[in-house]
């Protein structure tokens, strides 16, 4: 060691190298221990100008959001209202007052309907456009115990479109905003506010009875996909009655709004993807929704992309308040979700009071999905046989709900080819191999086909299709043009990014 010292020293080249290194780090040094003094320094120095408090200083009190109260320090008709509100829930206030207040809801329901709506237990999801509207007219209508779930604040943008926020709330979480002002309108009103994010994690939690009741009814007003399947999909797990409100974004024809199954919803992106996973999770119906039937249109809204200097930045993903939330600013017509809002609440009401109402009958379509399937069954036998397979027992790995996904969600009930809506059925778009049997299962033979592999045309089409493809020479491109081989393409990558929903 002492021999590479000497010989290290006693190079000149050495010796610079060693002085440069020492030097840059006691310059290094100095400028740490400089910087994490200077810190230490301006630390005390902000601590010594905070006034203790005294007589000459008094510390502002919080509110119970956390801001500060001088911000918009609450007027004298607020601090009424929230002495009124809070003796009110204790009892101490006359329940002839409160009929009187709900006097034309008790004409139309009757005494027996009114008394079922005022105990009901109602839980808001979702307290933006849809929801504060619908929250708004159920506490107006007489629902004394709701739940309000949303994890947002209310902005300078909600105010085109929120019931009761005011510019005073702008800052505030949305819960807390609706109750604060419903309070001055039903003061008798019990709002629980969970200023949190819904999620499959937590929906027992947030579901969870109110003490000991169970919710008579829950609304979705949630924009954000992933929130809203996951409650959808307890709901529906666990018998939980249930309306979900459907996009209002690029919305403006109230004539279009509709309620029914879910499984009937059309022309909306956000019930498409909605309706796709939940069948991906087992829930093809049952669940109400508020929907439009709207299209797109020449000179109507519609969701910009999203400009590339964005793209630039990294991953589009990280550009929103949170994981899955949109980034871009989405065309909403104030009037809109109010209408959706209340039709939300007025199907709440009806049913919660068991008033007679009915919307229009959805179409039933198993038999036809049955038929499909059949058929499709059929397709897989010939072509087993047309390989020199026994096709006797043969079973294809396919449900009537995954053939009513297909034709509905995928293909939109049209054929491929020709976009015609007529005696439909389901074929393979390629070729299989002669190894597309499964035999592992002693006794047992079944197809490896895969709902990716399928499309939809007319029973016609699909007959050329099977001769001069499957069991014929021709490939794809030999029949049919590009643009209708660009589109199989979309929809088989459509479907396998659905598929890992499943």
């Amino acid at each position: 060691m002492s021999s590479w010292i000497s010989r290290t020293t006693s190079s000149h080249n050495a010796q610079l190298i060693t002085t440069a290194v020492v030097s840059g780090v006691i310059v290094g040094s100095a400028i740490l221990g400089f910087q994490k003094a200077r810190r230490m320094y301006k630390v005390a120095e902000l601590k010594e100008s905070i006034p203790e408090v005294g007589g000459d200083h008094h510390a502002a009190r919080l509110t119970e959001f956390g801001a500060a109260s001088s911000a918009f320090a609450p007027s004298k008709e607020d601090e009424r209202s929230v002495t009124l509100a809070s003796r009110a829930r204790q009892g101490d206030y006359d329940d002839g007052l409160i009929l009187e207040q709900l006097a034309r809801n008790r004409v139309f329901l009757k005494d027996e309907g009114l008394e079922k709506l005022r105990a009901a237990f109602i839980i808001v999801v979702g307290c933006g456009g849809v929801g504060s509207h619908a929250t708004a007219a159920l506490a107006r209508s007489g629902v004394s115990k709701l739940r309000l779930i949303d994890f947002d604040q209310v902005t300078l943008s909600s105010l085109n479109r929120h019931a009761v926020a005011t510019l005073a709330d702008v800052g505030t979480p949305k819960v807390h905003c609706i109750r604060r002002r419903l309070e001055q309108i039903t003061p008798w009103t019990h709002f629980e506010c969970r200023n949190e994010l819904f999620s499959e994690d937590t929906a027992e939690l947030q579901l969870a009875p109110m003490n000991g009741q169970t919710p008579d009814f829950v609304i979705d007003a949630i924009d954000n996909i992933d929130s809203k399947v996951a409650l959808l999909n307890y709901c529906a797990k666990n018998k939980l009655p249930v309306i979900s409100s459907m996009g209002a974004g690029c919305k403006s024809d109230p004539t279009k709004l509709f309620i029914g199954d879910i499984s009937n919803s059309t022309d909306d992106p956000l019930s498409k993807s909605t309706r796709r996973r939940l069948r991906a999770l087992g829930v093809k119906e049952g669940i109400n929704v508020v929907y439009s039937t709207e299209r797109p249109g020449l000179g109507k809204a519609e969701l910009l992309p999203l400009p590339e200097e964005e793209f630039g930045k990294g991953s589009v993903g990280e550009l929103g308040v949170l994981p899955d939330f949109r980034v871009r600013i989405l065309p909403v017509l104030g009037t809109m979700p109010a209408i959706f809002g209340l039709a939300v609440a007025n199907h709440v009401i009806l049913e919660t009071t068991g008033y007679p109402h009915e919307y229009l009958p959805s179409k039933s379509r198993d038999k036809m999905y049955d038929g499909i399937l059949g058929s499709l069954q059929g397709a897989e036998e010939r072509l087993a046989r047309h390989i020199g397979e026994d096709a006797q027992g043969m079973k294809i790995p396919l449900t009537q709900d995954d053939v009513g996904y297909l034709v509905e969600e995928v293909y939109h009930s049209r054929s491929i080819i020709s976009g015609l809506a007529t005696r439909l059925c389901l074929v393979r778009w390629n070729k299989p191999g002669n190894d597309f049997i499964d035999r592992r299962t002693p006794g047992q033979k079944n197809s490896l086909l895969q709902m990716k592999e399928l499309v939809c045309m007319t029973k016609e089409e699909a007959a050329k299709h099977e001769k001069e493809i499957l069991k014929g020479d021709k490939s794809a491109e030999d029949l049919y043009d590009k643009k209708i081989i660009d589109e199989v393409a979309l929809k088989m990558k459509e479907e396998e990014k659905y598929e890992r929903f499943r």
